[in-house]
């Protein structure tokens, strides 16, 4: 270091040497060429630790493939963990792209997707930014801080960094009776449940078996009555209390659906909302479901909600 100093500042000096010999000039513009030449010869902004250029079109099917790889290359030289949530965060514009994979976003373009497995989210091209040790441990404070809040009776899904909501997102809950599910063996209370907890388990490749009659199935008939293949998008598992309840948090086909009470006990929403969600809330993430019935609205005045759940159970389905 001593010696690099020595260098630099023996340059800095013929530099400013050199100017001031070869011009008659004022002290005042010395002075600002002197500024000008220490302005070139300090380091740099701290650049990324990397840049990767995509070498190929990565599709829906292969993108989790494409980032693991990037985490096993960089994750043994950075000098902190490198997950695939850190990476995409460090690319948000990679989230707006899948967000514009949702099928109904697509549909008001006029593009009917029956798979979106296919569909491109990175070209050659596009460049991916491993991130500086600067701002990766500024990601990974805000991703320790996130917080997943479900307020059930309000049907909406918050992402919280601390005090801040960063985003509020509409959901559909549980249905207020019991059901026998062959899934649980056993007639099942599908309300959603409250409680405090952390996201334990992610599936990026779900399978799809209707709970109630256990049949497995991969086509979804959608709100326009048109039928399509699941889409590829990861479920989230949260853990409430030490336990596994089996309310997930996933995307729903069926938009219609937001704002009622409609599924077995999982909180659905948008296709565009679960990618956005899924890149909040890796493996660890905070969540709390609860049963807020008094709310502040969007116009700050505080309301009273429905009780979705005041009569609770009283419908049995075997």
């Amino acid at each position: 270091m001593p010696v690099f100093f020595g260098f630099w500042a023996t340059g800095l000096f013929w530099a400013v040497l050199f100017s001031c010999q070869n011009r008659a000039e004022t002290p005042i513009q010395i002075e600002l060429e002197k500024e000008a030449v220490l302005q070139d010869t300090l380091p740099p902004a701290l650049p990324p630790f990397d840049k990767v250029p995509v070498p190929y079109e990565v599709t829906i099917g292969c993108l989790f493939d494409f980032l693991d790889t990037l985490v096993e290359r960089y994750d043994t030289v950075a000098p902190y963990p490198v997950t695939e949530h850190l990476l995409v965060r460090a690319n948000t514009w990679l989230i707006d792209t899948l967000e514009n994979t949702d099928y109904y976003r697509l549909k008001e373009r006029g593009i009917f997707n029956y798979d979106n497995r296919p569909l491109v989210v990175m070209k050659p091209g596009d460049t991916l930014f491993i991130p500086n040790e600067d701002k990766a441990r500024e990601l990974l404070a805000q991703i320790e801080n996130t917080v997943l809040d479900i307020n059930i009776p309000e049907f909406k899904l918050r992402i919280l960094e601390g005090s801040d909501t960063l985003y509020t997102f509409p959901v559909r809950v549980g249905q207020n009776r019991k059901r026998y599910l062959l899934a649980t063996g056993r007639v099942t209370d599908l309300r959603t449940k409250t409680g405090t907890g952390t996201i334990v388990r992610h599936s990026k490749d779900p399978f799809f078996r209707d709970p109630v009659d256990g049949r497995l199935f991969n086509i979804t008939k959608r709100d326009d009555n048109k039928k399509t293949r699941m889409p590829l998008i990861p479920w989230l598992e949260p853990e409430l209390g030490g336990r596994r309840t089996g309310q997930l948090i996933h995307p729903t086909s069926n938009p219609k659906s937001l704002n009622k009470t409609y599924s077995n006990g999982c909180v659905g929403m948008k296709e565009a909302d679960a990618w956005r969600i899924y890149y909040f809330a890796p493996i660890g993430t905070k969540v709390v479901f609860r049963y807020d019935l008094t709310v502040v609205n969007e116009q700050g005045d505080t309301i009273r909600l429905k009780d979705i759940y005041k009569n609770a159970l009283t419908k049995i389905d075997k």
